[in-house]
């Protein structure tokens, strides 16, 4: 394909992103430039929605990969039919290929999410990939990768459990981009944007979905918060919740308890409490819907 105008894909890309700016310059700027990268930052930080964006952009592939133990370098790379060899022989007809080498052959994006949850022999088969754009498969031949293919990594960096150190081999032939969460207006505008919330009732719900949502991300017994999609989903629950209880005012004194009747179904399965904390999540979740609700209020009353 020719090669695409970096400057017009990233205006239309930045019209399906909510305060990405830099991070989609950064990326777009390392992808257009023929190199791979790795994404870490936690879930919910846009990431997947960029690289959809960009690929449709470009009218190419984007591959998904999740990176677990039993992403084999077979599984990635692709195997022969186990029917057919037994009728006919190894070739490359019989030959399936794997999101690897069908990212290389449609010269697509092979997006490996958790990527350091992938065995190390598995993410050593990468290397020739992104170091030579071609792979020799035994039996097959050498495959030849498209000018667009790329490979996109992504990391959790909050989570240590069950995950492998990469090798500087690894790390070698890969860019590197740190992506943290967006601040509380561009979360709030996330939030309006994929729920659709609107009169007084929406927007207060937003303004206190992001709020308890972010401050998942600071409770000091949590080791991991709820990325924004908790926030989506509380916004869209209690939707449900007012219009079951008939609740239309977000000033009446059930709105407050919905809140939380909310939190606890969108929320408490998003946090990870650090392993010393003696408590639940809803006893944490209890903790910052009184510190909004309760606290904040009280603290700003006149008198």
């Amino acid at each position: 394909m020719p090669r695409p105008d970096i400057t017009e894909t990233q205006r239309r890309v930045a019209a399906h992103l909510v305060g990405r700016e830099r991070e989609l310059e950064l990326t777009l700027a390392a992808v257009a430039s023929g190199r791979d990268i790795v994404l870490e930052g936690p879930p919910g930080t846009s990431k997947t929605t960029m690289l959809k964006a960009i690929t449709e952009e470009w009218g190419i592939p984007l591959m998904f990969v999740e990176g677990n133990a039993d992403l084999t370098p077979a599984k990635l790379v692709g195997h022969h039919n186990p029917a057919r060899v037994l009728r006919e022989d190894y070739s490359a007809d019989n030959f399936v290929a794997g999101p690897l080498v069908e990212a290389m052959q449609e010269g697509g994006f092979l997006y490996i999410e958790e990527f350091n949850r992938a065995p190390e022999d598995t993410l050593n088969t990468l290397l020739t990939a992104m170091a030579d754009r071609s792979i020799a498969i035994p039996r097959v031949g050498t495959v030849v990768a498209k000018p667009t293919f790329r490979v996109i990594a992504s990391m959790n960096p909050y989570d240590n459990v069950g995950t492998t150190r990469l090798s500087t081999s690894v790390h070698d032939r890969l860019n590197r981009l740190a992506i943290g969460y967006q601040d509380a207006a561009a979360e709030e505008g996330i939030v309006t944007l994929r729920t659709r919330a609107s009169g007084a009732l929406g927007e207060r719900l937003v303004r206190d979905a992001v709020a308890v949502t972010r401050a998942t991300r600071v409770h000091p017994d949590i080791r991991q918060g709820s990325s924004v999609r908790g926030a989506i989903d509380l916004v869209l629950v209690a939707e449900q919740l007012a219009a079951l209880r008939g609740l239309e005012d977000a000033g009446s004194e059930p709105y407050a308890p919905l809140v939380y009747d909310a939190m606890v179904v969108a929320l408490s399965g998003r946090i990870h409490l650090d392993e010393a904390a003696e408590t639940t999540p809803e006893q944490v979740l209890r903790e910052i819907w009184e510190d909004r609700f309760i606290l904040q209020p009280a603290v700003a009353a006149p008198g």
